[in-house]
């Protein structure tokens, strides 16, 4: 592994949960690294924990003109409980996987299915959880937007 490659993955360092915490949002790194056209992997393979949470992250980076991006999918368990409603500067996108994603986005609760595709402008108050309380869900999530 080079020092690129290792920089590279200094960003999950603050995203891997410690044992038996629930996961956090992570503080946004002092400098992330520029992000650059290519083939982006899973950066750290998923380890399953007692969280009803887990994400599996793809890149956290800079691209040009100081836009912050970040990939992940999200798996949410059978009646895991809803992320705390929050706002933020970026915009985020979710693709759901499989299962039914529950979104509140500026008031407005919504079902998403399978296959469709959820959206939150920078600055809405947002939520989102899982509908079902016996199947799995899980979703695609990109964030767009100044770092944070």
């Amino acid at each position: 592994m080079n020092r690129r490659e290792f920089s590279a993955l200094l960003p999950l360092l603050a995203l891997a949960p410690t044992a038996g915490a629930q996961a956090t949002q992570p503080a946004a790194p002092a400098a992330l690294e520029k992000l650059i056209s290519g083939r982006y992997p899973p950066i750290a393979p998923e380890h399953p924990h007692a969280s009803p949470r887990t994400s599996q992250h793809y890149l956290l980076g800079m691209l040009p003109d100081n836009i912050r991006l970040e990939a992940h999918v999200t798996h949410l368990a059978p009646g895991c409980p809803p992320e705390p409603i929050g706002t933020h500067k970026h915009t985020e996108v979710w693709f759901v996987r499989e299962g039914t994603a529950r979104l509140m986005t500026a008031g407005v609760t919504r079902d998403l299915v399978a296959g469709d595709m959820g959206v939150c402008v920078a600055g809405d108050q947002h939520t989102i959880y899982n509908a079902s309380q016996t199947d799995p869900c899980s979703y695609f999530v990109l964030t767009v937007g100044p770092p944070e």
